[in-house]
C-alpha cells in the first residue's frame, strides 16, 4: 500500500510538472523585480490568472449562467467573484481597489462571456500590481483578522487560498458539463500515445 502511495504521488508530481511548463511558468522564468516571499505568491498567482483565463476561456458562453444546483454561484458568477476578491482584498495590504469599484453585486453584474473574461484579466493584472508594489518590509506588518491577528504576508497567503479554492470549484463544473481543463489536454498531448496490450492467449 505504500509502494502504491508514493507512485500515486510520484505521479501527481510529475503531471503537475508537465501542466506547468505547457503554460506560464514564473518557477523558470521568474518574476522580475519581485523576489522573496512577494515573488513566490506572485508564481501562484500567475499561474492561477492562466488557469483562470484558460478555463474561462474554454467554457461555451451559453454554459456561464450553468450551476449544478440553485443555491451555489454559476460559472459567471464563481469567475466574477474570483475577480472581485482581487479587486477588493488587496486594499488589505494598501492597493486601494479601482476607482468606482463596488464589490455589492459585483459577481452578478453580467454573464457575457467577453465582459468576465475581461474582467478577470483585469483583476489578475491588478493583484500582480499590488504584489509588486509591496515591500519585503510590509509583510511582517499586522492588523486585527477575525477577531485575531494576521500579517500582510499572511493576507497574500490567504487572497492565493481563496482563488486556488474556487479554481478548484471551477475545474469540477467544468468536467461536470464535459469541459476538459485546458492544461490537462496539454498534458494528454505530449503523452505518447499507448500502445495497446496484446491480447492473452487461451488457455
Amino acid at each position: 500500500m505504500q509502494r502504491i502511495s508514493s507512485t500515486l504521488c510520484l505521479l501527481l508530481i510529475t503531471g503537475a510538472a508537465v501542466r506547468v511548463t505547457a503554460q506560464v511558468n514564473p518557477y523558470k522564468d521568474g518574476t522580475p523585480g519581485v523576489t522573496g516571499y512577494r515573488s513566490e505568491v506572485l508564481a501562484e498567482v500567475m499561474i492561477q490568472e492562466d488557469k483562470f483565463t484558460r478555463l474561462a476561456e474554454a467554457i461555451p458562453a451559453e454554459k456561464y449562467t450553468w450551476r449544478p444546483s440553485a443555491d451555489v454561484r454559476s460559472f459567471a458568477e464563481v469567475f466574477l467573484h474570483v475577480s472581485a476578491a482581487n479587486f477588493n482584498l488587496y486594499k488589505l495590504v494598501a492597493t486601494p481597489p479601482p476607482a468606482g469599484f463596488d464589490v455589492k453585486g459585483f459577481e452578478k453584474s453580467t454573464t457575457e462571456k467577453a465582459k468576465v473574461i475581461a474582467t478577470l484579466k483585469d483583476s489578475f493584472a491588478h493583484a500582480r500590481k499590488a504584489i509588486t508594489a509591496m515591500t519585503d518590509a510590509d509583510l511582517e506588518k499586522s492588523m486585527d483578522w477575525f477577531g485575531g491577528k494576521n500579517t500582510e504576508r499572511g493576507i497574500l497567503l490567504f487572497i492565493v487560498r481563496h482563488a486556488a479554492e474556487h479554481l478548484g470549484q471551477s475545474i469540477a463544473y467544468a468536467r461536470f458539463v464535459g469541459i476538459t481543463p485546458p492544461w490537462t489536454e496539454d498534458m494528454q498531448k505530449e503523452q505518447p500515445e499507448k500502445k495497446e496490450a496484446p491480447a492473452k492467449e487461451k488457455q
